[in-house]
Order: C-alpha cells, then structure tokens, then sequence
C-alpha cells in the first residue's frame, strides 16, 4: 500500500497492523508509507452480523484482507468470483463500471480500491432489495 494517503476527520478511528489509532480534535493526513501495511478505516468496516447480502459478502472478504485477518492471494478467488457472481445480476452501466474497476484493482493487488468501487454498490443493492418483496 505504498504512497496511500489517508484523510482523517477529528476522532477518527483506523486500525493499522491490528492497532487501532484515534485521530485528534482535529482533521489529519496520513501518508502510509510501508508496502503491504494492513490498513482499514473502522467508519468503512462492516461487522461480522452485517455480512448478510451478496455485495457485503464480498465486501467483507476485501475487508479481511484490509485488516490482516486474511491472505491476499487465498482471498483473490473469493472475490473475483464474488465479483462474477454480482455482475450477472447487476447488469446496469454504472454498476458494471464499479465491478470493472473493482476486479482491475483485486488483480493489482489494491484492495483498499477494490472495497471502495465494491462499497458504492451497496446503497443500488440496498434499493434492489427494498423493491423485492420477501
């Protein structure tokens, strides 16, 4: 994760290498330099009990990745398939826009990219969901 730059708003929590740091009363910029630091916003992060649609799913794998609890070449698969499996049924442009640039940044080895296009589908599912009745 060379060159990534973190903004921070003032109290802002982001676990970095499993310890978690709080940002001051102030907004900060981060400039983590380290490759293969394992960074995750914690206002980003989705809780375990969350993980219960198809984009949250293969969110939360990129997030495992993030925070170090899972390898990223054994996570690859899983969300290249994920990300398969999402754009079979997410057909519109925008959506696919999102897909496309998430599985460029999985095969980079970005997945700090790859969970920020595969959040912005989560609002679009959210209304697919509430449309379909259970």
């Amino acid at each position: 994760m060379s060159g990534l730059v973190l903004k921070l708003g003032p109290k802002e929590r982001v676990l970095i290498n499993g310890a978690v740091i709080e940002n001051g009363d102030r907004r900060s910029r981060l400039s983590i330099k380290t490759p293969g630091a394992h960074i995750l916003r914690l206002r980003d992060a989705i809780h375990p009990g969350e993980v219960n649609t198809p984009v949250r799913r293969v969110c939360y794998i990129a997030q495992l990745v993030l925070s170090g609890d899972a390898d990223a070449e054994e996570a690859r698969m899983q969300l290249l398939r994920g990300i398969e499996q999402l754009s079979q049924v997410l057909t519109d442009h925008d959506s696919r826009k999102q897909l496309t640039q998430a599985t460029a940044s999985v095969l980079e080895g970005q997945h700090y990219q790859a969970l920020k296009f595969l959040r912005a589908l989560l609002p679009r599912e959210e209304r697919l969901l509430a449309a379909c009745p259970t």
